[in-house]
């Protein structure tokens, strides 16, 4: 999934992407409140992940900014709000949650719990709340970057894996190339390259079943469909 990270200290920016890419996600930095609201406006962020303390304004107000709609964000109301600070006190973290924060994690913090709170609200996008997404004879575990079809394990690459991931949060819904691009892919990613096209083709040749049948439907014109009883 893609996300966005606000944090002004660069040390920890820097350690809690590269965290946070190897999981499998896509992260785009903000160093700032006016960085932050620049990006939300163009990207469809699935997860922003919030400093309390910045140097032009504080989380709360971000937050509170966000779900009041008094700024564009692309994502709207689904987009998920995960507070980090070093301001642990009882009444920091109930108006974080007040202000709209859907969790609120106090630094220091280990990365294990932050790439379990991570999961946690992601599967908020989904039908279920298991950690394991079963679509058919397709299974995948977030938490172990883990994926089997028909109880084959199958060798994917981190975007194999996330646009498989994003698939499968959405069995049967037709989802363009634009959407998995940027949902799956960061900033750096080039809009004018055949690049989701690959991906999915190799995807779709590691899912191939000994019969030939594959579970990713291409509709053309349109995008790429998972079907549900795969």
């Amino acid at each position: 999934m893609r996300l966005l990270l606000v944090e002004d200290e660069t040390d920890l920016a820097g350690a809690l992407r590269v965290g946070l890419t190897r999981a499998g996600h896509a992260v785009d930095l903000a160093a700032d409140a006016a960085e932050a609201y620049a990006l939300l406006l163009v990207n469809a962020y699935d997860l922003m992940l919030l400093d309390v303390n910045l140097p032009d304004s504080d989380g709360f107000t971000v937050c509170r900014t966000i779900r009041r709609g008094e700024v564009g964000v692309a994502a709207g109301r689904d987009l998920r709000v995960l507070m980090l600070t070093a301001r642990g006190a009882l009444g920091d973290r109930v108006r974080g949650l007040d202000e709209g924060a859907d969790d609120y994690l106090v630094k220091p913090f280990a990365l294990a719990e932050l790439l379990a709170r991570v999961r946690a609200l992601l599967r908020r996008d989904t039908a279920g709340t298991g950690a394991v997404l079963t679509v058919g004879d397709l299974s995948l575990d977030a938490a172990r970057h883990e994926a089997q079809r028909a109880g084959r394990p199958l060798r994917l690459t981190p975007k194999e894996f996330g646009v498989l991931e994003y698939l499968m949060t959405r069995p049967g819904r037709v989802v363009p190339a634009e959407e998995l691009l940027e949902h799956v892919w960061d900033a750096n990613a080039d809009p004018f390259t055949e690049t989701v096209r690959v991906t999915v083709g190799t995807l779709r040749r590691k899912l191939t079943g000994g019969d030939g049948d594959t579970p990713i439907e291409t509709v053309i014109g349109r995008g790429y469909r998972l079907r549900e009883a795969a």
